[in-house]
C-alpha cells in the first residue's frame, strides 16, 4: 500500500509541475504572438490530476484567469477533484466506491 501511494505522489507532483510548465510555454507563447498550447490539452492535464498545477498556472503567471468558460471548466474540474479525494478519506464512502 505504501508503494502505491508513493507511486501516486510521484505522478502527482509531475503532472502538476508538466501542466505548470505548459501553462508558462502557453503564456510566453501569448506574449510573443507564437504557438499556443491548446486550451482541451491543458484541461486534459488537469483531469489526468494536474488541476493543482493549472490553478497554480492561472495565479501565479496570471493567465487563463479570466478566460471563459475555461476557467469555469477548470474550476470545475478541481471541485470535482477535491471532492473525490474527501470521499476516498472517508472509511465508509472508500470502500463504497472501492467496492
Amino acid at each position: 500500500m505504501i508503494n502505491f501511494f508513493l507511486l501516486l505522489g510521484a505522478y502527482m507532483g509531475v503532472i502538476n509541475l508538466i501542466t505548470f510548465g505548459l501553462f508558462q510555454h502557453d503564456k510566453r507563447q501569448a506574449e510573443k504572438r507564437g504557438w499556443r498550447v491548446p486550451e482541451n490539452t491543458l484541461l486534459a492535464l488537469a483531469i489526468l490530476g494536474g488541476s493543482l498545477g493549472a490553478k497554480w498556472g492561472q495565479y501565479a503567471l496570471r493567465h487563463k484567469t479570466r478566460k471563459q468558460p475555461f476557467a469555469l471548466v477548470l474550476n470545475l474540474i478541481l471541485i470535482a477533484q477535491i471532492l473525490l479525494v474527501v470521499l476516498l478519506v472517508i472509511p465508509t464512502t472508500r470502500q463504497m466506491l472501492l467496492s
